[in-house]
């Protein structure tokens, strides 16, 4: 018997918008859970101007961001740095981090996780948006 393949493409416009843990706003781009890919996931994120996702880390999931529209600021540990389009981060298991939009405009950036996002292993550090310092 021969077992039906799940599609490795996926039309932009058939994303759905979700807010996840994090505060962002995703389009889970390729995840195994919906593609069947193996080991890894591509999501859109977008944080609206003036607003950052809150700090979080994951335990187990590398992390790759890349940035491709606005500008903002990284929280990566203890490090704090602009960022703009083109840029591109790597965020280590365990290291906390956080992103913020300036307050002209949204950022966008493209997020590779590997292995692939889940809630299971984002631990959020922060309460609310009151806790920025």
């Amino acid at each position: 018997m021969r077992v039906p393949v799940k599609p490795l493409y996926q039309p932009y416009a058939a994303v759905p918008a979700y807010i996840t843990k994090d505060g962002s706003e995703i389009r889970e781009l390729m995840h195994p859970a919906v593609q069947g890919n193996r080991k890894q996931s591509l999501a859109e994120a977008t944080i609206p101007p003036g607003t950052r996702t809150l700090l979080h880390r994951h335990l187990v999931t590398e992390e790759i961001y890349h940035i491709t529209a606005g500008v903002g600021l990284m929280t990566l540990g203890a490090a704090r740095f602009m960022v703009g389009v083109g840029d591109t981060i790597g965020i280590p298991p365990g290291t906390a981090h956080c992103i913020e939009a300036s307050s002209k405009g949204a950022l966008t950036l493209l997020c590779c996780c590997s292995p692939a996002y889940s809630d299971a292993d984002t631990e959020i550090l922060e309460t609310g948006q009151d806790d920025q310092g």
